[in-house]
């Protein structure tokens, strides 16, 4: 009897995580690869999994936790183009299906860049939590010490340690560019870790993001090299979007 109990209550905190786990239209969650993505090795229907880089927030308090694995698989190689889509989440521990779009892609360079003091005798010696740096993709500074993240405009969002130091900012559309900025609504500050709130394309790679996956067929992500053999390194990242959730997950 006790047994049954403990099975009914973990499945009820279970059903419970999940139901305030509202995945909205628009939100924006920041990933980096687990392995790299070889136009050489990779196979159609391979598994690709990253992880979520800085926590998620999300609606009634809720958020995807950093660390939380999102899972994909690749659906076509050529030499020079890796289609792939990321179309499920670990939450509650349930894989969740989504539908995302990319954003934004930088590689680990980039990635390790955007951690490191701007400026300085010390640059590169002090502690992440200390250190002023500039974001990829655009022109944002962050001050971990003031928690402020601002460019030549003015404050644009915040600096903030969520599970792992990253920053939320309102995510912008920038002329030229095939970004959004808020999408049905959801202008509440996204968790953009590494990137800067306009960052759109592709950072430190010879590579450019050919479908994003927004338009048909929805979440499906296209990248082409623009200089022979592809090759995507792990721990590089990604700024996936949601175009749309399980029902059981987002009112969309």
């Amino acid at each position: 009897m006790k047994s049954k109990l403990l099975v009914f209550a973990v499945f009820a905190l279970s059903t419970f995580v999940v139901a305030q786990t509202n995945i909205t239209v628009g939100t924006v969650i920041p990933v980096t690869l687990h392995s790299s993505l070889d136009a050489k090795s990779c196979k159609p229907g391979q598994t690709v999994t990253a992880k979520v880089a800085q926590d998620v927030p999300l609606n009634h308090g809720a958020s995807i936790k950093a660390g939380t694995r999102v899972i994909g698989e690749v659906l076509s190689v050529t030499p020079t183009e890796i289609a792939l889509r990321f179309n499920k989440i670990d939450v509650a521990g349930q894989t969740m299906p989504l539908v995302t779009n990319l954003r934004a892609l930088a590689s680990p360079l980039e990635v390790e860049s955007a951690q490191l003091q701007m400026s300085g005798d010390d640059r590169g010696s002090t502690p992440l939590w200390s250190q002023t740096t500039t974001l990829v993709g655009g022109n944002d500074v962050a001050d971990r010490e003031t928690g402020v993240v601002e460019d030549e405009s003015g404050t644009v969002g915040k600096s903030v340690f969520a599970g792992a130091w990253g920053v939320l900012s309102q995510v912008s559309s920038t002329p030229g560019q095939d970004c959004r900025g808020a999408v049905e609504g959801n202008n509440q500050p996204q968790a953009l870790w590494v990137f800067s709130h306009d960052a759109c394309g592709a950072y430190g790679f010879d590579v450019v993001i050919s479908h994003a996956g927004r338009s048909n067929p929805a979440g499906k992500i296209v990248l082409a090299s623009t200089n022979g053999d592809l090759r995507i390194r792990s721990g590089s990242a990604m700024l996936l979007r949601v175009t749309s959730a399980n029902a059981s997950l987002a009112s969309n």
